[in-house]
């Protein structure tokens, strides 16, 4: 039980983290206000975060333009929450690494398999 509390643990430790920062970028953000992508943006707005859009097909999200690449986003990204198919998850945990993201939060649906152990890595 002790070792189970400690993960526990650990893990509310790096969501603490996560969430602590004022700026965070969403890749996968959609137009489309039914999608996770869209939702999750939202929520960070709705905090009073600023949100930067990541999707190379829009234009805006929600009013904010959109960044079409990863190292166009601005400094100071302290997490980038990840709502994208699998195969761009594996590019963009990558891209995040070059741009200097340090937090990710790969949301069900979009990691790959080994994608903690390359996070660690990166």
């Amino acid at each position: 039980m002790a070792l189970d509390q400690n993960v526990e643990m650990e893990a509310q430790v790096m969501i603490d983290e996560f969430l602590a920062g004022d700026t965070f970028a969403v890749a996968g953000a959609s137009t489309d206000r039914e999608k996770y992508g869209n939702k999750i943006f939202r929520c960070y707005q709705q905090a009073g975060k600023v949100v930067v859009p990541l999707n190379p097909r829009a234009d805006e999200v929600e009013g904010v333009a959109c960044v079409k690449v990863m190292a166009e986003l601005p400094a100071g990204v302290h997490g980038l929450s990840v709502v994208t198919p699998p195969r761009v998850t594996e590019l963009l945990v990558e891209e995040a690494a070059l741009a200097g993201v340090k937090r990710l939060w790969v949301q069900p649906g979009a990691e790959f398999d080994g994608i903690s152990e390359r996070c660690e890595e990166l």
